[in-house]
């Protein structure tokens, strides 16, 4: 249990943290890779070499240390990490295992002196508390995606129905359960996670699911990344026919209720969730801007079918800008990068709309920043990341 005294110490951690949190998790992972080899499919390890993943957990232990007299501060952190976790299938153990290590690496980084057993015990006593949490949200999800029609609990088998070149970097898998059953509906702007062996080992990723749900397939659009393992595997080696590994549909980033005019704004391959989202949205009637950036035409998945749309829906407008032009391929509305300037001649006059963006880290922070300077309130500001949370502002 979490006492007094405990969350004291946790607090007296505070600045330790704020100048060392990242050596300290750079450290942590060494350690649980080192003695729980077994939990490594759950991290996406072009992520731990370029550090995004320790900077991602050191920002939210300092969080949870920042917040534990006020946990409910940690509402839509705490939502996030639920949601992934439900989508990488994280179970109880592999909390014991985080514990474990965690602990071990606060010892070995800070020293006996500075991470004394009162300090150890208080920060296993917070753990255990905020592992509590999770541990019992994640439990609820699972149930209740067991519980839906066309639901399942653990990974599911699924065959490859499609795949399909969408530009010169993202193709499209189409998935169908290979029990010829139905599958569950999921909220537009939801991502599925998926388990598959490569060279030899287990990886799971997570992809937004890139069109509306139908209860018999289900479509991501995955991007290949330069020297990605799981990416260049999807592209080059999986093909028609195939059998993967599907966990259920997860994810908070989906449309909001209201009346209020719809912006989706997407950049490369955030594009991907906004497809399933405009769907939706086209259902409501509301009025929709439909705003994507690409570095230039032949990256730019969609396009002819977003075109389409808009030319069957008169509430629909799309914009395109792209970092450059090529004399061969289509041109966009725009060239340069996505600024104020232009997205503000590209929302409603109004500024009371619903806005929603996905793209690299420096294209939301640029659209955040621009959005609020155009007058757009922040509470109708809607985003998610690629791979572990970063501060945009």
């Amino acid at each position: 249990m979490l006492s007094a005294e405990h969350r004291a110490i946790v607090t007296a951690t505070v600045p330790i943290l704020e100048q060392g949190g990242e050596a300290l998790t750079r450290h942590f992972y060494q350690v649980l890779f080192t003695d729980f080899p077994q939990v490594k499919p759950f991290f996406n390890q072009a992520h731990q070499h370029s550090g995004e993943q320790q900077r991602a957990l050191a920002n939210g232990i300092l969080m949870y240390a920042k917040n534990i007299e006020r946990l409910e501060a940690l509402g839509p952190l705490a939502a996030a990490i639920v949601n992934k976790h439900v989508a990488l299938q994280i179970q109880p153990e592999h909390y014991q295992m985080v514990g474990a290590s965690l602990l071990k690496a606060i010892r070995e980084v800070l020293g006996a002196a500075t991470a004394t057993d009162a300090v150890l015990q208080a920060w296993g006593a917070a753990y255990g508390q905020l592992a509590d949490i999770l541990i019992g949200a994640e439990g609820q999800a699972y149930q209740a995606a067991a519980a839906t029609p066309g639901g399942w609990s653990g990974a599911r088998p699924f065959l490859v129905a499609e795949k399909r070149v969408e530009s010169d970097e993202i193709t499209t898998f189409v998935f169908r359960p290979a029990d010829g059953q139905s599958v569950m509906d999921f909220a537009p702007g939801q991502y599925i996670g998926v388990r598959l062996v490569v060279d030899g080992e287990e990886q799971r990723r997570q992809y937004s699911l890139s069109a509306a749900p139908n209860g018999q397939t289900y479509q991501v659009s995955v991007k290949r990344e330069d020297g990605g393992k799981v990416s260049g595997f999807l592209h080059g080696q999986v093909q028609v026919g195939d059998t993967l590994e599907l966990f259920p549909p997860s994810g908070a980033f989906t449309l909001a209720e209201g009346s209020r005019p719809i912006v989706l704004i997407s950049g490369g391959v955030g594009i991907t969730p906004t497809l399933a989202m405009l769907d939706k949205a086209l259902e409501t009637g509301r009025e929709i801007r439909f705003i994507h950036a690409a570095r230039h035409a032949g990256v730019h998945a969609f396009r002819d079918h977003i075109d389409r749309l808009a030319q069957r829906h008169p509430q629909l407008k799309r914009h395109y800008i792209y970092a450059e032009e090529r004399a061969d391929q289509p041109a966009a509305d725009a060239v340069g990068l996505l600024g104020k300037e232009q997205l503000g001649e590209w929302l409603p006059q109004s500024r009371d709309v619903d806005a929603y963006f996905l793209g690299p880290v420096p294209f939301m922070q640029a659209v955040k920043r621009s959005l609020r300077e155009l007058g757009v309130p922040e509470g109708q500001t809607y985003y998610e990341f690629f791979g572990p949370a970063k501060a945009l502002d």
